[in-house]
């Protein structure tokens, strides 16, 4: 497709090793970077995306996957970016097979923090009967990266938060020693306290969860 050989070519051109040294070693090195910093990846990207607008917006799912499965880590932020983008007001129901493969390839928590909280969130809106079994496939996973996104999807809720659902997904994680699941129990907590301080206050004082999970869900109740 133009699209992707004109990115590749873009992104190829501007590689900076310095930056991609720091950048990778930044992600625990669990991905190669062409060292491109986000304002810039953002111009180049807008710009090409642009040019292909209508190929982009015609072939959104099947660039993003073709993006994703490239090493560089700069092509996956383009691919996520794309279908925030191109699938919100347009998902399909079986878009939830499209997520799950993107939060279960190149997992790390930039993408699948993004993923849970623009792509999934965005798609139980539009599918809301299926929220239900969704987090319940998710929860019971023993992918932690499943079990996380289970409980950041409705960060952007604010106000529209379903407490129900949001209670029950940190309590069924709330034992789990992965500091990636007691930090999303907590950063999804302390969301929800920004409508609804009274409600967290009450629910971490009744239940027993782990310290940084607490100490993050109440951080913004808590401190001046």
């Amino acid at each position: 497709m133009n699209f992707i050989t004109a990115l590749e070519n873009a992104f190829a051109a501007n590689k900076n090793p310095e930056n991609a040294f720091a950048m990778a070693k930044y992600m625990k090195n669990n991905f190669p970077f062409f060292g491109i910093k986000t304002e810039e990846r953002r111009r180049i990207f807008a710009a090409i995306w642009k040019e292909n607008k209508q190929e982009v917006a015609a072939n959104a799912r099947q660039i993003a996957l073709s993006l994703y499965s490239k090493q560089e880590r700069e092509f996956h932020y383009c691919a996520i970016e794309i279908l925030i983008k191109e699938l919100k007001g347009n998902y399909n129901l079986e878009d939830i097979q499209l997520i799950e493969k993107l939060i279960l390839t190149n997992s790390w928590w930039d993408s699948v923090d993004t993923i849970a909280k623009y792509i999934l969130g965005e798609y139980l809106l539009e599918f809301p009967l299926e929220t239900k079994n969704t987090l319940e496939r998710f929860s019971k996973s023993e992918n932690m990266w499943l079990n996380r996104s289970a409980i950041l999807f409705q960060l952007n809720y604010k106000q529209k938060t379903n407490s129900d659902f949001l209670f029950s997904e940190c309590l069924k994680q709330a034992h789990s020693k992965e500091f990636f699941i007691q930090k999303a129990i907590g950063w999804a907590l302390r969301e929800y306290a920004k409508p609804n301080p009274e409600a967290v206050k009450q629910f971490v004082a009744n239940n027993n969860l782990k310290p940084l999970s607490k100490k993050e869900a109440l951080k913004n109740i808590c401190c001046p």
